[in-house]
C-alpha cells in the first residue's frame, strides 16, 4: 500500500530569512494525522537566506540528519564540531545526551536549500556525536547509494536508529528498484523532479509512505532525485 503525502499539502512557514515546508507536524504546524511515520519524525525542506540560520539551540534524543541540495550550511556545537557543509555532503548529529548547535548560510548571495531530518533513536542517552561525509554524484547516479544506517556499513553515516538511508540522482527513463523485508516501511521523497512508485506518479516535494509491499520500483519520468528510508518502528 503507497499512500502519498503530496507537497501542496505540506505544512508551510515562511519567516522571511526562512522558507520551510514540513511534511510532518512541526513547530507552529499541526495534523495529527501527520505526526511522522514509524520513527521517521521530521522531513522539512528550508531554504534559508544568505548570512542567516538558526542560532544556537538544543536537541535531546534524536538522530538529524541535513541532506544539503544547494549551497552551503555552517555547523557549529558545543562538543567542538565546526565545519560547512557543501552541496552533496550529508551531516548525521545525534543528539544523545543534549548537544546544543547552530547552523548557519555562510553565502552572501545564495540561499541554502536544504532536507532536515529527524528520525527517532533506538537507543537512548548515547554520547552526542556528529559527522559528515561527501557523496559523489557518480556514486549516487542511477543506484541507490546507503547514506546512513546503524554501524556505518560501507562509507555510510552511521546512526543509533533501526533506519537506512539511501539517495539516488536518476536520470531522465532510468529506474532502480528496492526490496523491502517483510515488517518494514518505506518513506520516499522526491528532493527534484518527477518519479513514478510502482507506477504511481510522484512529484517534487511529494513523499509517500509504503507498507505490504515487498518491492519498490521507481522510474524517473524527468531528471530526478530521490531519498529512500528503509524504516523500523
Amino acid at each position: 500500500m503507497i499512500t502519498l503525502r503530496p507537497s501542496k499539502e505540506r505544512g508551510h512557514a515562511n519567516h522571511g530569512w526562512l522558507d520551510s515546508y514540513h511534511s510532518f507536524s512541526f513547530a507552529n504546524y499541526y495534523d495529527r494525522a501527520h505526526m511522522g511515520y514509524r520513527n521517521l519524525r521530521v522531513i522539512n525542506e528550508d531554504w534559508i537566506a544568505p548570512s542567516r540560520g538558526f542560532g544556537t539551540h538544543g536537541h535531546e534524543n534524536m538522530e538529524i540528519i541535513t541532506y544539503l541540495l544547494d549551497g552551503k550550511l555552517q555547523h557549529k556545537d558545543n562538543t567542538g564540531g565546526e565545519e560547512i557543509i557543501h552541496e552533496g555532503e550529508v551531516q548525521r548529529m545525534s543528539a544523545g545526551t543534549g548537544i546544543m548547535h547552530s547552523e548557519f548560510n555562510p553565502d552572501d548571495d545564495q540561499q541554502s536549500h536544504l532536507l532536515q531530518i529527524w528520525i527517532k533513536p533506538n537507543q537512548r542517552g548515547v554520547a552526542p556525536g556528529y559527522e559528515q561525509k561527501m557523496f559523489r554524484v557518480e556514486e549516487k547516479r542511477n543506484e541507490l547509494n546507503l547514506l546512513a544506517a546503524p554501524g556505518a556499513p560501507g562509507d555510510a553515516l552511521n546512526i543509533h536508529a533501526d533506519a537506512k538511508l539511501f539517495a539516488a540522482k536518476l536520470d531522465a527513463g532510468k529506474s532502480v528498484e528496492y526490496t523491502l523485508e517483510q515488517g518494514r516501511g518505506a518513506w520516499i521523497q522526491i528532493a527534484r523532479g518527477a518519479v513514478t512508485l510502482n507506477g504511481q506518479a510522484m512529484a517534487q516535494g511529494d513523499g509517500a509512505s509504503v507498507e505490504e509491499e515487498s518491492t519498490l520500483e521507481i522510474i524517473a519520468t524527468e531528471d530526478a532525485e530521490v531519498l529512500v528510508f528503509d524504516l523500523g518502528e
